[in-house]
């Protein structure tokens, strides 16, 4: 089944719209998304850049882990900035970690907003029916929840909100692209792989389907996929199910790794 194909760039222009308007409170429609290198002494990327409505520029940077000198890297980005458009500058460090950052530079009369997504009960967004809102439920607190509880609600509250398959694979990549912020990638694709609900030949992660490799005859992919599909379900059944392959053969490979299958 051939794949309609999601440009990265479509997807960051995405987040960056649904972070704004989300979490920030800004519901920006008349934007251009800038998507440029800035040079100093080493060659940085501001996260998201927006010229909204040629009013203002929107700076959101995503910080996943505690980082002192912060507030200088954000100085640079905010004088970059300002170097290339004659604009006003409103400046957002969304902070994933579960630590207090510094905003502000006295001696240089500097500061900028943070938001601190630990404060920010996940269910705010687990709980809305709007896809856009659901997917940066990643982001958020997970209170007393595994990862992968998240990550499972949110998958299933996907299918069950988007009847459209493109549209459904464009979220989904969504969702694996802001989940790199938090390094939740593999949880993603862990908890796709054992989702009985949702079929193989249906998933929208080019890794995972890639992964797979079935069709195409790759024994390797096969083997991996078999071995942690098991992982999960330790049901020889559901295996030979998904992967339309005879029990002995799975029992094999298993085998073949030193894991002894349940009967």
């Amino acid at each position: 089944m051939k794949k309609d194909i999601i440009s990265k760039s479509l997807i960051k222009e995405l987040i960056a719209k649904n972070i704004s308007k989300y979490i920030l409170g800004f519901n920006v429609k008349n934007y251009q998304f800038i998507d440029k290198e800035f040079e100093r002494i080493e060659s940085r990327r501001a996260d998201i850049v927006l010229k909204v409505e040629n009013e203002y520029i929107l700076h959101i940077e995503v910080q996943s882990s505690y980082e002192a000198k912060m507030p200088y890297r954000m100085l640079r980005y905010y004088l970059d900035i300002k170097e290339l458009f004659d604009l006003p500058v409103k400046q957002y460090l969304i902070n994933l970690s579960n630590v207090n950052m510094k905003n502000y530079l006295e001696e240089f009369n500097y500061s900028y907003e943070v938001i601190n997504m630990k404060n920010i009960d996940c269910d705010n967004f687990l709980n809305s029916n709007s896809p856009d809102a659901l997917v940066l439920a990643i982001l958020c607190d997970f209170k007393n929840y595994e990862a992968s509880v998240v990550v499972e609600k949110i998958l299933r509250k996907l299918k069950k909100l988007i009847n459209n398959d493109k549209t459904y694979r464009k979220y989904f990549i969504m969702l694996e692209e802001i989940s790199t912020l938090r390094n939740l990638k593999e949880v993603i694709k862990e908890v796709n792989m054992r989702l009985s609900d949702i079929r193989w030949e249906d998933l929208p992660s080019y890794e995972i389907g890639m992964e797979k490799g079935m069709e195409k005859g790759m024994e390797k992919g096969l083997e991996k996929g078999v071995i942690s599909l098991y992982k999960y379900v330790k049901d020889i059944d559901v295996i030979s199910k998904e992967f339309n392959l005879e029990k002995t053969k799975i029992i094999y490979i298993l085998d073949k790794y030193g894991i002894k299958a349940k009967k």
